[in-house]
């Protein structure tokens, strides 16, 4: 039982959130209440949370070594002792062929796009993760395949692309972010957990920061005012843009508890705690829904 509490520690559930960017073509496509478009796109939001848990379970097992020089990473169940390696190793062969598999019956394109994230993660276990700029990019690339297998497995007729940019400055945001806190944190042992840190530092880190920060904002107006569904165009294509101050907001929260606080190290542990940025993405998520949506309910 141990092992086994120790493998769905590895398998980070709480990580599962981001895999929630599968949701945003039906969200924006105005698909959330079609019944058989919800069950597909939950279905496959299980099968890549699956995938991504295989992920973390060989990057574990790649980084064992040097996660046992993390002060807080060598208390995870495999540098810990908690996981044996065989179990670990068993489960990161049969967990990504089952769930594979299943996409595979019912969708070609999202079981290609899940091998394809796949064979990224482990080339960026392996190798990409130790080359310079390629690093962030190769994680940013994850995210936009999270948005990808949402639009392959429903009809969308309303999506527009400026999301996939939007997902990937926003992640770009968050995973420099992790890099500047995760170096100041850790100081001198921060190339013992990371090797790649010797090629940052923290005003390169701060610069590509207020860069992409800006850009996020400035993508997320465009989008706002040339891409809106026929939801809105059918009431007004200029509402969205009513949605840019929680947006501005989020961003600058982020920043604050970065800069002000110290945290921004493990952004996934930073939403699930922080209620203001909570309550800031609840009402982007509520008004955009009912900019979307009310419409339809009312005809």
């Amino acid at each position: 039982m141990q092992a086994l509490a120790g493998l769905l520690r590895t398998m980070r559930p709480r990580q599962w959130t981001k895999n929630s960017l599968i949701f945003a073509g039906i969200f924006f496509d105005a698909q959330i209440f079609v019944a058989a478009s919800l069950l597909r796109v939950s279905v496959s939001f299980a099968l890549l949370c699956l995938i991504s848990s295989a992920v973390y379970i060989i990057n574990d097992l790649v980084d064992i070594e040097s996660d046992r020089q993390h002060p807080r990473k060598r208390y995870r169940p495999l540098p810990s002792g908690q996981l044996p390696i065989p179990l670990a190793r068993i489960a990161a062969v049969v967990i990504p062929l089952f769930a594979i598999g299943i996409a595979w019956l019912y969708s070609l394109p999202f079981a290609l796009i899940l091998i394809i994230y796949l064979i990224l993660q482990i080339f960026y276990s392996f190798y990409l993760k130790h080359i310079v700029l390629v690093d962030i990019f190769a994680v940013t690339a994850g995210f936009i395949l999270r948005v990808a297998a949402g639009a392959v497995v429903i009809s969308v007729t309303a999506f527009s692309p400026w999301l996939y940019a939007l997902t990937a400055l926003l992640s770009l945001f968050l995973i420099i972010g992790k890099r500047r806190q995760e170096l100041m944190q850790l100081d001198e042992n921060a190339v013992n957990v990371r090797p790649i840190y010797r090629e940052y530092n923290l005003p390169l880190l701060d610069d590509m920061l207020r860069l992409v920060m800006t850009s996020t904002l400035i993508a997320y107006v465009l989008y706002a005012i040339e891409a809106p569904s026929e939801a809105v165009v059918n009431v007004n294509p200029n509402l969205p843009l009513i949605t840019v101050p929680f947006v501005l907001y989020g961003l600058f929260r982020y920043l604050y508890l970065m800069r002000v606080k110290g945290e921004g190290s493990a952004p996934d542990e930073v939403l699930l705690r922080d209620r203001p940025l909570q309550l800031a993405i609840f009402l982007w998520a509520l008004t955009f829904a009912i900019i979307l949506y009310l419409p339809r309910l009312m005809q």
